[in-house]
């Protein structure tokens, strides 16, 4: 795949023109309100976020982690945040196409003189909606998701939806990628290059990296907290106990490690439904330095992460997968499926860690093993990985997000409604 190269972050709102961007987004979701307080503080972008539910505020059963998860990061805080319907929003759950229409978006949008209206999505009316407002009003749309090659449909379903998202996307002033694998996506969708603006998937860098150097601080006191060897390294995992992660991949690596006698211990962090077995395979075959830590909300994952030595995705697929830019924040080398989004952008080969064929057991050992027998590797990879994460942030989202206004601004003859 081709590389997108990260536009220049240089964003002193004192020497910028200042931009109005609209969000709109099922609901507030724990990585992009820190993203949106960030712009509106840091960036000259005034950031307001168009919701269309409120549930991810009140906690509720997450079917993938089999429990209730309620975030213990304020949603809300340091951007301009409206719920559409007020009450109505507190009545909607995300479902089939009409579950959100919210018809709302549409004076909002029309009214909100925005430079821009993002919208995260397509599959329910309300992105429709948002999109017609836009067209109405003469904003510029853009979308952004995260959709790549590796997880697209198949088959005839795939030549059907193919023409309707490629009419889709034709109709957007241009897309935000949020990294190489979903760039990829949108030039088979027949984006134009000059439409394609990175917008990097990024987590709030500056807080994990502070609370990761409290944590190692920590360490011994974590580690004991956890119920960890003091002194073996240790692997870590960090998701959903679902299929699709395999995490059962990740044990029988182990495994097979320590049956080779690689020193080594793993920490399993998350529920979900493939809990139970897990639990009873350990049992069952007797594996010895396995820990099962539970759920480990926001606040306190950079801890763990801390007191960790390798992190490790190893996901038949995913979108993105936020959980390596955490763990890259904390210093930590990173094994992960080349099948996962943030693969070609975040995870190198013999620099920062090692990819794999996802349900490649042998391989996922063999990836592991040189980094848990090599302290000096480890080191030298965590230095890397911080490295790295540092080049991809929230500002340089924010910039992608300034240069894809600025480019279309420039298209359509320096107009618009900005505040500049």
């Amino acid at each position: 795949m081709k590389e997108m190269a990260l536009p220049a972050a240089t964003l002193d709102p004192a020497a910028r023109p200042t931009y109005r961007v609209a969000f709109v987004n099922t609901h507030p979701i724990q990585y992009f309100a820190p993203l949106y307080a960030y712009m509106t503080r840091s960036c000259g972008i005034e950031t307001t976020g168009l919701y269309l539910s409120d549930f991810s505020l009140k906690g509720g059963r997450d079917p993938g982690f089999g429990r209730a998860v309620t975030w213990d990061v304020d949603l809300l805080d340091g951007y301009e945040a409206r719920f559409m319907g007020g009450d109505k929003a507190s009545k909607r759950r995300i479902g089939g196409f009409f579950s959100m229409v919210a018809p709302q978006l549409w004076g909002e949008i029309r009214r909100g003189r925005f430079d821009a209206v993002i919208i995260h999505g397509h599959n329910l009316a309300a992105h429709h909606v948002a999109w017609a407002a836009c067209v109405a009003s003469g904003t510029p749309a853009f979308a952004r998701g995260d959709t790549n090659p590796r997880i697209g449909r198949r088959g005839w379903k795939a030549a059907l939806r193919r023409p309707l998202m490629r009419q889709h996307y034709r109709g957007m002033a241009g897309v935000m990628a949020v990294g190489t694998a979903n760039a990829a996506y949108y030039r088979s969708m027949g984006v134009p290059e000059s439409r394609i603006f990175l917008t990097p998937y990024a987590v709030d860098n500056d807080r994990f990296a502070a609370a990761a150097e409290v944590g190692r601080a920590r360490r011994t006191e974590t580690r004991a907290a956890l119920g960890m060897d003091p002194d073996l390294p240790a692997i870590l995992f960090a998701a959903k106990f679902i299929a699709r992660k395999r995490p059962d991949d990740l044990l029988a690596a182990f495994a097979r490690l320590r049956v080779q006698g690689v020193a080594a211990q793993l920490v399993m962090v998350g529920t979900g439904e493939r809990e139970t077995a897990l639990k009873a395979r350990v049992v069952a075959e007797a594996i010895p330095n396995v820990v099962f830590a539970g759920f480990v909300n926001q606040t306190d994952l950079p801890a763990v992460y801390a007191a960790s030595d390798l992190f490790v995705l190893p996901s038949v697929n995913e979108p993105w997968g936020l959980s390596v830019n955490e763990a890259m924040c904390a210093g930590l080398p990173v094994v992960a499926s080349a099948g996962i989004g943030c693969a070609d952008d975040l995870v190198q080969d013999g620099v920062n860690g090692a990819t794999f064929t996802a349900g490649d057991v042998a391989g996922l050992a063999d990836a592991l093993r040189p980094i848990l027998t090599d302290a000096e590797r480890r080191a030298a990879y965590g230095s890397a990985s911080l490295d790295r994460i540092g080049h991809w942030s929230y500002a340089d989202c924010a910039a992608g997000i300034r240069a894809a206004i600025e480019a279309e601004r420039a298209r359509r003859g320096a107009g618009g409604t900005g505040t500049s």
